[in-house]
């Protein structure tokens, strides 16, 4: 399922992570989700009327500014924007209308995108009204006003959300054809690996004219199965301060993340694995996607016998929320494993769409509690009722039980790895959601 993505922009102290934060539900500016892992999450899932969105919060915009770190931040919001499938134009009831509200208008209206104008800050709608008219002068059609800390008017807002976006167009793709997000750092060799892949094998089916994500979509027929892959190089920009831009990039990465079905993160073998590889595999992860961690440059290492095992821990004891993740060892600039690539993926496709029928997961749940008792509390057991496979795409288990508190998070680790251990799994996540249901049901 493709969810529409939704930026929100605008120039600074305009109430932005304030409104990111209220439609996400909680505070995750900044979030820690695996241990030393931080991850500065500036996207979260939404749901509003049954539909599914990715939001996106950017950096204020500065037009004129002539700080580095402010244009770092436009560059970031102008990423935004070409991601985007609509924009949250956000402004300030209490500034008033600026000129750079002005500059920034005239920035969306070039974008061709489709705008929703917010007016924030607006907590008291009697006094404010007659201000909100005063932005109908950006000429970007009618204001929606919010208060972001409040959480005022913001279902409105999400009601012309979904009145100008067509979101049929986002709903289940017939088309069987994997996709594949070669993502990673800048200069970890993704270029050079789609380049390596099509030019290798000389049978490239057709070029499929990039969305608004800027990235670049390629059908590939391997061995009678086709593949298409989306290309991630664009992420690379024309700057030299790396550090902030590897952050604004993550923009892109969660575009490409959410069409595909399986994620090839790529490594730098000579810079080992980074905290912005560790907050891709965790996107990936989030969305539910099969990963595969290519280390590329591998020709570029001095080895030695223990070399591949030595590097493999690595990336298992950095990667530790990924365990199910695929590893190859590859060079993209020589070609060398390049081409095992496909037996990989064919390996995590077929996992990723895994069924397993009532009775047999059943059989290895009983023999699991079995073998290891469940927690208890203050003379409460937990007791494991049956489990079922409710979807694919990552293969999802609903397990019901007579008190999901008692449920503890290593028990339910110990059930998923005896599922991997009979079935495998290889390559893809799972999700165990936990019911409860009486006894006598």
């Amino acid at each position: 399922m493709s969810k529409p993505i939704l930026a929100i922009v605008g120039r600074p102290n305009v109430g932005k992570s304030t409104l990111f934060n209220a439609l996400a539900g909680e505070k995750i500016s900044i979030v820690k989700d695996y241990p030393g892992v931080t991850r500065d999450r500036i996207y979260a899932d939404i749901t509003w009327l049954n539909h599914s969105f990715s939001l996106i919060d950017t950096g204020g915009i500065e037009m004129d500014s002539k700080d580095k770190m402010l244009i770092h931040m436009r560059e970031q919001a102008n990423i935004a924007i070409d991601t985007a499938d609509l924009i949250l134009f956000l402004v300030d009831v209490r500034q008033g209308l600026l000129d750079a509200d002005y500059k920034v208008a005239d920035m969306l209206r070039k974008s061709g995108k489709p705008v929703i104008l917010v007016v924030n800050k607006v907590d008291d709608f009697q006094k404010y009204m007659p201000d909100v008219y005063e932005f109908y002068n950006l000429g970007m059609g009618e204001p929606y006003p919010v208060s972001a800390s409040s959480r005022r008017g913001i279902g409105d807002m999400l009601d012309a959300v979904v009145s100008n976006l067509d979101v049929s167009n986002f709903q289940e793709e017939e088309e069987e054809c994997p996709k594949v997000a070669i993502v990673g750092k800048p200069n970890a060799g993704k270029s050079s690996l789609i380049n390596k892949l099509l030019g290798e094998e000389r049978v490239i089916v057709s070029d499929i004219a990039g969305t608004t994500r800027d990235a670049i979509d390629t059908k590939l027929l391997y061995q009678d199965t086709e593949y298409i892959f989306i290309d991630t190089a664009g992420l690379r920009r024309k700057s030299k301060v790396k550090e902030d831009i590897e952050r604004y990039s993550i923009i892109r990465t969660v575009a490409a993340i959410e069409r595909s079905d399986v994620v090839i993160l790529m490594i730098d073998a000579t810079e080992g694995v980074t905290e912005q590889d560790a907050k891709i595999a965790g996107i990936a992860h989030d969305r539910g996607r099969g990963l595969i961690i290519a280390v590329n440059k591998w020709d570029a290492v001095e080895k030695d016998n223990s070399t591949v095992k030595e590097f493999t821990k690595r990336i298992r004891d950095i990667l530790s929320f990924v365990p199910y993740a695929e590893i190859i060892f590859i060079s993209a600039l020589t070609g060398q494993r390049t081409k095992k690539i496909f037996d990989l993926l064919e390996i995590v496709i077929q996992n990723h769409s895994l069924r397993i029928q009532t009775g047999v997961l059943n059989e290895i749940l009983m023999e699991a509690v079995a073998m290891q008792q469940p927690p208890s509390d203050k003379g409460k057991r937990l007791k494991l009722f049956y489990m079922t496979q409710v979807s694919t795409r990552p293969p999802t288990f609903v397990l019901f039980v007579n008190k999901k508190e008692l449920m503890h998070f290593s028990y339910q680790r110990y059930i998923e790895n005896r599922i991997r251990d009979t079935f495998g799994f290889a390559g893809t996540p799972i999700r165990i959601l936990i019911r409860e249901r009486k006894e006598k049901e």
